[in-house]
């Protein structure tokens, strides 16, 4: 049975409760003469500091669990961002990457790029968009069309049995004899069963890399890239881009500054002075 923190701080205090005891009674019948409540000093002192140190110990242990466990679910909030973001690098950027620097539709991209040097006619359906469970169609020489559904996860992150079921449900719609799922991670044990009922080849993520080293165009370097750090200074550089767009127009407030597009809390657009809130004046548009 695992130890909770509480638990430890007791140990902690009983330990020195004892140590405390011991030292302070040798100290006591070494000096002669000492009152006797000197003896019970000792013993009520001692219980009370191993008892301040464990609680401290408890409340220091559980401070840190909470901070790693918040910037634990900290760094899954990026990924989970960063995986679900619809942003789409160039075919090179995507072919020197990781798999787990690419976001859900790189990703597809990069299945795509693969299938169609194996010979097959690709049909990106839903890269990057609402796919309603199948990212891509590739269809053999022989005709035949299969429904891929593609999933960017981290390694800790199953594909759950909904997720076949839906490819099952949609690999209909698009006239599609079979079905993959490729997921960069694994199936739970029963979306591995709904597979096999139905009849859903999958590629977990063992098997995907290994796949694509043997292709040969996919050459991932070593490094993470930060792909966080990118999108969020492309991001920004759009904002001032629009702010500097939006200031550049003729309209000039009383003041002298440019005046740029705002809106209201109703929605309604109007110009407003470029120095606010020193400046408050407004204009109708």
């Amino acid at each position: 049975m695992a130890r909770t923190y509480k638990a430890e701080g007791k140990q902690l205090a009983y330990v020195l409760r004892g140590i405390f005891i011991i030292g302070g009674l040798a100290i006591y019948f070494s000096i002669p003469g000492l009152h006797w409540g000197f003896f019970f000093g000792i013993l009520f002192g001692s219980v009370l500091v191993a008892e301040i140190i464990g609680a401290m110990w408890t409340r220091k242990r559980r401070n840190q669990k909470k901070q790693k466990t918040e910037a634990t679910n900290k760094t899954t909030a990026r990924t989970a961002s960063r995986r679900s973001s619809n942003i789409v690098r160039s075919d090179d950027v995507i072919l020197t990457s990781r798999l787990d620097n690419l976001t859900g539709a790189e990703f597809e991209r990069l299945l795509a790029l693969y299938f169609r040097d194996q010979g097959y006619t690709v049909k990106e359906v839903g890269v990057g968009g609402n796919d309603g469970g199948v990212d891509l169609v590739i269809i053999d020489r022989r005709g035949e069309k299969t429904a891929v559904q593609a999933k960017c996860y981290a390694d800790h992150n199953l594909v759950p049995v909904m997720t076949v079921r839906e490819l099952v449900a949609a690999k209909r719609n698009h006239d599609c004899i079979l079905s993959l799922l490729v997921t960069t991670s694994d199936l739970t044990p029963p979306a591995k069963k709904e597979a096999e009922q139905f009849k859903v080849d999958y590629w977990h993520g063992g098997l995907v890399e290994q796949k694509l080293r043997a292709w040969g165009k996919w050459q991932p370097s070593k490094k993470r890239r930060p792909v966080e750090k990118s999108e969020k200074k492309a991001s920004s550089a759009g904002v001032r881009n629009k702010k500097a767009t939006s200031a550049s127009s003729t309209v000039k407030c009383k003041c002298g500054a440019p005046m740029v597009r705002r809106k209201s809390k109703q929605g309604v657009e109007f110009w407003g002075c470029s120095n606010f809130p020193k400046c408050r004046n407004t204009r109708a548009i």
